[in-house]
């Protein structure tokens, strides 16, 4: 595949991969509140496999190389984006 393929890609996901992301943190701090379904252990063990699934993808990606690593990364920060810009 071409290394431009790779790097939209790459990009594509850390965008869906940021999306996810964010939008889990609000829900396992309304676990952690109390606010949803569930309790205090649900929202940490929600936390704990947010955390362990970023850390699995940018590791995959650091393997790759540094533009992928880079492409990830910056579509983390554009989903970011997207979740707080329509929190708002």
């Amino acid at each position: 595949m071409s290394d431009v393929f790779i790097l939209i890609l790459c990009l594509g996901g850390g965008v869906a991969l940021g999306l996810v992301y964010f939008r889990l943190v609000r829900v396992s701090l309304d676990l952690m509140l109390g606010i949803g379904r569930g309790g205090l252990w649900q929202g940490l063990a929600l936390s704990a496999a947010r955390l362990l699934v970023l850390a699995a993808v940018l590791t995959f990606a650091a393997f790759q190389g540094a533009g992928p690593l880079l492409a990830v990364a910056l579509g983390w920060l554009i989903g970011r984006f997207a979740v707080l810009r329509g929190a708002t």
